[in-house]
């Protein structure tokens, strides 16, 4: 989501199905119909992040600012949830002292937590985010789930999607888990009755296909890698995503960073895109993004202006701060069913 144009609404009352919408309000969108965001997060992390000048090789850096925040991509997306005003309640593997900090970080911000204890501890992570909006990250590889902390993981899913409208399972698998552990929560997750957003990559996705998905959120570059060739159009995403579709995805809500985010579904497929003046962090900036799109159905152009809303105002916040309503900037989207085709990325896909 770094870059200058991103995009950002909430149109819920509009008929957006062969134009352009332009721009739209935000604030209004229906989401009195959305009951509980259930968020999967296999390999949380407890993330610091410092603001620096400049990223010197070899030099003392003195930070300008620091954060400490619960992190992982689905607890990101709880996050954010949590700042728009929804419940939200998050599963999550935690261990030793930095997962007992991440829970109480997760406590404090509103947010229901289910933990999971294992043996390993929860790892951390450094994010480095520099004045010119360059972020360079430093992630730990997690804790090794046992076959009875797997196990537990799933039955804790299981009973916590019992009044879950939406589940996001989102994030890389921790060692111990099979790639196919996201199909079987998919697959879980419909026996219940629940709805599955699912924003991972690799094998995992691919696999977590064929149990059909009800959305999945690749960024350009993890789209590029499920179909296996560059991307240099917004066509090019167009035509991955809906290859996607073919091998099982339901919805495809796609993120092409600086040139905006693509919907494609049964219904049909758009384009949104913001102006984003400043870009701070682009730390969870995704993840606000699909908690946007679920917080306003999961379905549809409204529901893609409200990712993108989301998405644009998040890069604009310091480190994985989660945007709330008063952050989020109606103006400056745009969503049409017009899709630019043509265009040439900003930042193509080798």
């Amino acid at each position: 989501m770094s870059g200058t144009d991103m995009s950002n609404a909430d149109v819920s009352n509009a008929d957006m199905s062969n134009a352009d919408v332009g721009n739209a309000d935000v604030s209004n969108a229906d989401v009195s119909n959305v009951g509980v965001i259930l968020t999967v997060t296999p390999n949380p992390s407890l993330d610091r992040t410092y603001e620096i000048p400049s990223l010197d090789r070899g030099e003392v850096i003195r930070a300008t600012g620091e954060r400490m925040d619960p992190g992982g991509k689905g607890v990101n997306v709880s996050r954010a949830v949590a700042a728009a005003g929804r419940r939200t309640v998050a599963v999550l593997p935690l261990g030793g002292a930095p997962g007992a900090l991440v829970a109480d970080l997760l406590d404090a911000q509103g947010i229901e937590v289910a933990p999971v204890p294992v043996a390993g501890a929860t790892r951390s992570n450094i994010a480095l985010a520099e004045s010119d909006g360059v972020l360079t990250k430093i992630n730990a590889p997690g804790p090794e789930l046992s076959s009875e902390e797997q196990e537990l993981l799933l039955e804790t899913v299981r009973e916590q999607s019992r009044d879950a409208d939406w589940i996001a399972c989102c994030g890389s698998l921790p060692r111990g888990l099979a790639p196919s552990w996201y199909a079987e929560v998919v697959a879980r997750a419909h026996a219940g009755g629940a709805r599955i957003a699912l924003d991972t990559s690799g094998r995992a996705l691919l696999e977590a296909l064929r149990e059909r998905p009800d959305v999945v959120k690749p960024n350009a570059e993890e789209l590029a890698e499920a179909v296996g060739r560059p991307l240099a159009t917004v066509g090019d995403a167009v035509k991955a995503a809906e290859e996607l579709r073919e091998m099982g995805a339901r919805a495809v809500l796609a993120s092409l960073g600086a040139d905006g985010q693509l919907l494609v579904e049964d219904t049909g497929t758009w384009f949104a895109s913001a102006r984003v003046d400043v870009v701070r962090s682009n730390v969870g900036a995704g993840d606000s993004s699909l908690a946007g799109f679920l917080i306003a159905g999961g379905s549809g152009p409204a529901a893609l202006a409200s990712a993108v809303a989301h998405g644009a105002a998040a890069v604009q916040l310091p480190g994985s701060v989660m945007p709330t309503p008063a952050d989020l900037d109606p103006a400056a989207v745009t969503v049409t069913a017009e899709v630019p085709v043509d265009r040439e990325l900003k930042e193509p896909v080798s």
